[in-house]
């Protein structure tokens, strides 16, 4: 969504305040003068209006002209703060290369919230890094700390106030022979509250939306001077494509893969478009280069990131513009005019999961709009696309979807949920439900409780409704179901689901799976974790095993390895089993 005006205004103010107080007293005394006026006094007759409108309009024609002044304040600016050559397209007049240079800054940076923000943080910490930035883990020997932050719930926004709390105490408490301490807000908080941030205690020195990331060294670069500096311009065009993510953590056996941004769907309860603004995708040829760098760096899965993954829609190239208009599923709908022309998301996934046939591919989070038959059809041939997939349902009720502008009803996603089963036997689901939406009757209530029943999920993300500005149903609609009940709705889902999970992980007991191993146990050293194809974690003894060469070699299991387990026990979250050998994909396939 295209920020208004007052925004962009908003944002100017921050990063040049200073600046134009100074320039425009230099245009105020350059108008006295070329009026035959002192700068600091005037006449009696002149301060009461008197003399001709001819004497007034003669002195303005003969005075010089407005691109005079331009250029007089130009040379006044480039005099007092020259600058390299290199830098002059890129930052800010005023900006001299004092505060571009000097000894590397230490940043630290903490991420809260969704897999989108795990991407943020990577393409943040490669902007940086370029700019001569140096990582740390320990925020007390740092320079700047940044909070790469999450606004989807109030929950969400009220853990970083209680963080900058906690920020504010280390920055009064940091010698004075450290430098000064600089705070920064990026991501959706930053976009949604950029005045409330800057002004609160002024404490954050630098605030970055989710689209303003290349401009960080030069945000920083002004909080360096003693100004607060933020930048929260959505963009119609930004996916950072040219930009190769730096992962948090190098030996990480996984990794996520942003391959577009936005959202168009403007549900009524959510803030991801004015946060993250309108839907854009990321090139084919930019998303293969990166997946193909992770499996060059043994990388063993990559999940594909986007707000509404399955809607992307590729224009970058001519050829592809001719596509055929995307299909939504069969009694969906949406509130914008159907796209026309771009590779869509199957093509996508079928490229990138030709890259490596030993590597795993996810992809999240989708809309259940958008899932053509042939994206299941290719789920189903390749064995290194996951059999899992998270279907958001939000609510049980048809008038509570309708209320929620999701665009289907109750019996078509029920309807939609038999034919993924079809389509893909042993499928594993996910879903995302809200508790408490406006106007939610116990009615309506019940029919979330029988959906849950019904599907039997997997894995459930459950949460009480929290209203968020700007939105349809903060602006529309009335939050009117009490906290207590929102929460006692919550319990209730939680234990439906439960409930069904269980049933759903015991039918894997005495079955094989094979498991990629992340590391040990968080319980036990003695134990090693993994997920398995359905991402469902999966404990197993860290003992010697067949290494998988037929070589009668054996081996201790180690992080990135494919690993085939047999389950022997199982809880509503969590599978247990025996490790029998080393496997790979390819080799493996039938005990997917």
């Amino acid at each position: 969504m295209l920020p208004s005006m007052h925004g962009i205004l908003g944002s100017a103010s921050f990063l040049c305040q200073r600046p134009l107080r100074r320039t425009s007293q230099k245009l105020f005394q350059a108008w006295h003068s070329t009026c035959g006026l002192d700068s600091r006094t005037c006449t009696e007759e002149d301060a009461k209006g008197k003399g001709s409108l001819e004497d007034f309009h003669a002195k303005l024609a003969a005075g010089p002209s407005l691109q005079h002044f331009l250029q007089g304040v130009t040379h006044h600016v480039q005099e007092t703060h020259p600058l390299p050559a290199e830098a002059e397209e890129a930052s800010a007049p005023y900006l001299g290369p004092s505060t571009l240079t000097g000894p590397p800054r230490k940043v630290y940076l903490e991420t809260y919230g969704c897999q989108m923000n795990v991407s943020d943080t990577e393409i943040a910490w490669s902007v940086l890094q370029k700019s001569g930035y140096r990582r740390t883990t320990r925020l007390e020997e740092a320079d700047v700390i940044l909070l790469v932050t999450c606004s989807i719930r109030e929950k969400a926004e009220q853990t970083i106030w209680n963080r900058l709390n906690h920020l504010k105490a280390v920055k009064l408490k940091r010698p004075a022979s450290q430098g000064a301490l600089r705070i920064g807000i990026l991501g959706c908080m930053a976009e949604r509250l950029k005045e409330k941030i800057l002004d609160q205690e002024r404490l954050v020195d630098v605030v970055a939306g989710p689209d303003a990331y290349r401009d960080l060294p030069h945000l920083l670069a002004l909080a360096e001077s003693g100004q607060q500096a933020a930048n929260v311009l959505l963009s119609l065009e930004e996916t950072y494509a040219d930009i190769l993510p730096i992962q948090t953590c190098p030996s990480a056996t996984s990794a996520f893969v942003s391959i577009m941004r936005g959202c168009d769907n403007m549900c009524s309860y959510c803030i991801v478009p004015f946060t993250r603004g309108r839907e854009r995708s990321r090139p084919l040829a930019s998303i293969l280069q990166e997946v193909q760098m992770l499996s060059d760096q043994g990388v063993k899965e990559v999940t594909l990131l986007g707000q509404n993954v399955n809607s992307y829609r590729d224009t970058s190239e001519v050829q592809f513009l001719s596509a055929a208009p995307s299909r939504l599923s069969r009694g969906f709908s949406t509130i914008y005019k159907p796209k026309q022309g771009g590779l869509r998301f199957a093509e996508l996934l079928d490229r990138v999961s030709a890259i490596d046939p030993e590597m795993r591919i996810r992809f999240t989070s989708p809309h259940p709009k958008d899932f053509p038959d042939e994206v299941f059809q290719l789920m189903k041939e390749r064995h290194n696309i996951c059999k899992q997939l998270h279907l958001p349902v939000q609510s049980g009720s048809t008038r509570v979807l309708e209320a929620m502008r999701r665009g289907y009803t109750r019996e078509a996603y029920l309807e939609l949920v038999q034919h993924i089963h079809d389509s893909l036997p042993g499928v594993t689901l996910s879903s995302d439900i809200i508790a408490g939406f406006c106007g939610e009757t116990e009615a309506d209530h019940q029919q979330t409780v029988s959906l849950i029943h019904e599907v039997r999920y997997n894995t459930a993300f459950i949460f009480a409704y929290s209203e968020r500005q700007k939105t349809r149903a903060f602006h529309r609609l009335k939050d009117d179901v009490p906290p207590d009940v929102k929460h006692r709705r919550v319990k209730e889902l939680m234990d439906v689901f439960r409930e069904g999970a269980l049933q759903a992980n015991a039918a894997a007991v005495g079955h094989m799976q094979v498991v990629l191993v992340e590391g040990p146990s968080k319980r036990s050293t003695l134990e090693l974790s993994g997920r398995n194809d359905g991402n469902i974690k999966v404990i197993f003894p860290d003992v010697e095993m067949d290494d998988g060469t037929d070589s009668g070699s054996v081996v201790h299991a180690q992080p990135g390895d494919y690993v085939l387990v047999k389950i022997s026990s199982a809880n509503s979250q969590t599978l247990k089993g025996i490790a029998l050998r080393r496997t790979t994909l390819r080799e493996s396939a039938a005990f997917g």
